[in-house]
């Protein structure tokens, strides 16, 4: 080989290489919304819905019992106390029940938290309705402040009937903004 067709060579590398690496940048910034649209369609992953549940009303199953389990997790970086008021509560499919969880600002700024739902089963996830949230808004804390934060929730009735448990996840972040002193 001559040393212009190595450099030539060289060349075609360097351009295959340059595309393979704006190509596997441009699928990995992709992945998030298009994952994202695929949990939306299947209840995979158990990411609930954002929003107050449409139908408050309807029958109660009281003949099927669902146990329902609550943990709370921090971002390795949230300087906060959380955690659910109980650990489990049986329920009846259909009827509404009220629960709280508890954070704390544990340092003597400001801070901003957001929670994140998860729901597991992932299949559970589209049959746990939530009419009030503190996941549905972010939450500003004073310095050393501590509240109890709502969630009023059902089963669906649609829920599989193999399906007896189901865990309600929170997991929360501190939120890079600054809260608002009033």
């Amino acid at each position: 080989m001559t040393e212009d067709s190595i450099k030539q060579a060289n060349k075609r590398l360097l351009v295959r290489l340059l595309i393979v690496v704006v190509a596997m940048f441009g699928f990995g910034f992709a992945l998030v919304p298009v994952y994202s649209v695929f949990c939306k369609i299947t209840g995979l992953n158990g990411k609930t819905s954002n929003e107050v549940a449409k139908d408050t009303s309807g029958p109660i199953d009281d003949k099927r019992i669902v146990t329902v389990e609550f943990l709370a997790s921090l971002n390795e970086s949230a300087p906060w106390e959380f955690h659910p008021e109980i650990a489990k509560l049986k329920v009846h499919p259909g009827e509404f029940y009220h629960i709280a969880y508890y954070a704390k600002n544990l340092t003597d700024q400001p801070l901003v938290g957001q929670a994140i739902p998860s729901v597991a089963p992932g299949l559970a996830a589209s049959h746990f309705q939530k009419i009030e949230c503190f996941c549905f808004s972010k939450q500003d804390f004073k310095p050393g402040e501590g509240r109890d934060m709502p969630v009023t929730f059902r089963i669906d009735t649609a829920l599989p009937a193999e399906i007896t448990t189901v865990t309600l996840s929170y997991t929360f972040f501190k939120l890079n903004e600054v809260a608002h002193q009033d």
